[in-house]
């Protein structure tokens, strides 16, 4: 199965959003299947965001990131990346349609509470960047009760 990475920003972490955003995708039906707790690392920080170097934002982006500490996650489900992103919603949360994350959390770009993967590519090179020890292999007992095969 797909797997996506999602990390809770800081502010997400301070403002005591972690459960009901763990619980959003566990409810969905997805597998928790790794999580780390930590304070990134500015140069760990420039690395993960190393694509948007070139933007006038990204000195900012990595202050926030490393402002406080992050919940670091993998989950996995049947096209977890794009039902992911629509769990979390737009970008600006302006434009985030009601119900998602961001559209009830989230007032500014730069204050967008969580990360999720863009892509299936793109989730398998943050997965390795952020997960180089692997993740946990399970699968729930509810699983015959969310997918059908």
């Amino acid at each position: 199965m797909e797997q996506s990475f999602i990390m809770i920003k800081p502010d997400g972490v301070q403002r005591g959003l972690i459960g009901d955003i763990i619980s959003r995708f566990e409810k969905k039906g997805f597998y928790l299947k790794g999580m780390k707790f930590l304070n990134v690392e500015r140069s760990f920080a420039q690395q993960h965001y190393a694509e948007l170097a070139d933007k006038p934002f990204f000195p900012g982006l990595v202050e926030y990131i490393i402002s406080g500490p992050v919940v670091a996650m993998v989950w996995e489900g049947k096209d977890v990346v794009a039902t992911g992103r629509r769990i979390i919603g737009a970008t600006r949360p302006w434009e985030a349609a009601p119900g998602t994350i961001r559209a009830d959390y989230a007032v500014e770009v730069g204050r967008n509470v969580i990360h999720g993967s863009d892509s299936v590519d793109n989730a398998k090179k943050e997965i390795a960047l952020w997960f180089p020890e692997g993740v946990a292999e399970w699968r729930s007992n509810l699983h015959p009760w969310i997918y059908e095969s």
